[in-house]
């Protein structure tokens, strides 16, 4: 080959590598770090899990319930004021005894690790507005919840889960709008020619007219992630500036892919049917059971009746109880619908290298591991394990044999 034959391949192999795939990607080995943050985190999902009931059943058994209603009571007469005196305070009172828990949890371990470059001050102004928005959205629940415990004692249950549904449905809508910028800058999209490219899959996706932001949440992580979310005017792309600066073009572009599959397939409204259904649930399981343990230890509580707010503790507990047992189902149906957005994005895309390759950089970035323990994984797993998802990438590929695709009919040409 002579030097001019050689320059021009040299000159063109980039671009015939990419436009061709590289053959299948490899699972990367977990690391000895990677090994170490996994079990570290098990090993805090399970403490959480166990402290869900500890810290009720403290407020409960202790009387101290009671004793922040009765406190309440004389602050305040009227009924409503006197709710929302025990609500803050019992909620101020539970996050202070959580708080070196998710201290160590959300800061600490991210930082050991080096996950998170988050300032102290950054972390704690976050925990305030958290507990600031979280209080205000829990008093509402709470005060409708014992209304229609004192109007309807017995079918209370039900009239709370079907406003539930409402209820859910605004939050989801309200939040990526008003609630996710109180934590983090949201601007338009630095890099236009790649924000070109996403408005163009989305357009072929069948989202039209939403708007692409990008997240500054470097200041809070190291970790990625993405997602579609909106109806009518409000509809918008959102990426963190994380993912950008990790993933090519490429690879964003079926991590986009997948996300724009959660939002065409309505993943998110099944989520809805599928928690209110769940809080449904809980709150007729809490009508089943709360009599009974109120008759056998009403004294250590310091209450006779379900609808007096020092039973709240107790409500806590039944519904703790029911999610605990229907987690796996949880779980198991996000699994699912996580597979199916894959299949969107690698179908809207065609571009299984690029999806196998996102996946590998984002395991050795954020320190996963590929193939967790099989029961863990069905208690607590909502994606299907990295290792599947890469394996998976490797042989999807119906394009290539000319096989329909499962959500060709979504695409516009």
């Amino acid at each position: 080959m002579n030097n001019r034959l050689l320059l021009v391949f040299l000159l063109l192999a980039p671009a015939l590598a990419f436009g061709q795939d590289a053959g299948p990607v490899a699972v990367p080995e977990a690391s000895e770090k990677a090994m170490s943050y996994y079990y570290t985190t098990s090993t805090l999902w399970v403490i959480n899990l166990m402290w869900g009931f500890v810290v009720p059943a403290l407020f409960l058994f202790t009387g101290w319930s009671a004793k922040i209603r009765d406190w309440a009571r004389r602050l305040s007469p009227k009924w409503s004021v006197m709710i929302l005196v025990y609500f803050v305070v019992f909620s101020l009172l539970t996050t202070l005894i959580q708080l070196p828990l998710d201290y160590y949890g959300q800061f600490a371990v991210e930082h050991e690790y080096g996950l998170s470059d988050q300032a102290l001050t950054k972390w704690i102004t976050d925990q305030l507005i958290g507990f600031l928005v979280s209080t205000l959205i829990g008093f509402i629940a709470v005060l409708g919840i014992y209304r229609a415990l004192r109007a309807s004692p017995q079918r209370w249950w039900f009239y709370s889960g079907l406003v539930a549904i409402p209820f859910v449905v605004v939050i989801i809508l309200i939040s990526p709008i008003w609630i996710s910028p109180l934590f983090n800058k949201f601007g338009p999209m630095k890099d236009k020619a790649l924000e070109a490219k996403i408005v163009a899959l989305a357009e072929r996706a069948g989202i039209e007219g939403a708007r692409v932001f990008e997240v500054e949440k470097s200041v809070d992580t190291k970790t990625v992630n993405a997602y579609v979310t909106g109806v009518f005017d409000t509809k918008r792309i959102v990426l963190w500036d994380t993912i950008l600066k990790k993933l090519d073009d490429r690879q964003l572009l079926f991590v986009m892919g997948h996300e724009m599959g959660h939002y065409v397939l309505h993943h998110v409204w099944q989520f809805v049917v599928f928690l209110c259904a769940l809080i449904m649930l809980s709150l007729y399981a809490t009508q089943r059971l709360a009599h009974g343990l109120i008759e056998r230890y009403r004294r250590r509580f310091g209450f006779e009746r379900l609808e007096d707010i020092a039973s709240l503790p107790l409500m806590m507990l039944v519904v703790s109880l029911v999610f605990l047992v229907a987690m796996p189902a949880f779980n198991g149906f996000s699994r699912y619908v996580e597979h199916q957005a894959d299949i969107f994005g690698l179908e809207i895309t065609r571009d299984g290298h690029s999806a196998g390759t996102a996946f590998a950089r984002m395991q050795v970035d954020d320190l996963v591991n590929p193939r967790p323990n099989p029961i863990l994984h069905w208690l607590r797993g909502n994606h299907p394990t990295l290792a599947e998802r890469i394996e998976f990438t490797n042989r999807y590929r119906p394009w290539e044999q000319g096989q329909p695709l499962k959500y060709g009919g979504e695409f516009r040409k």
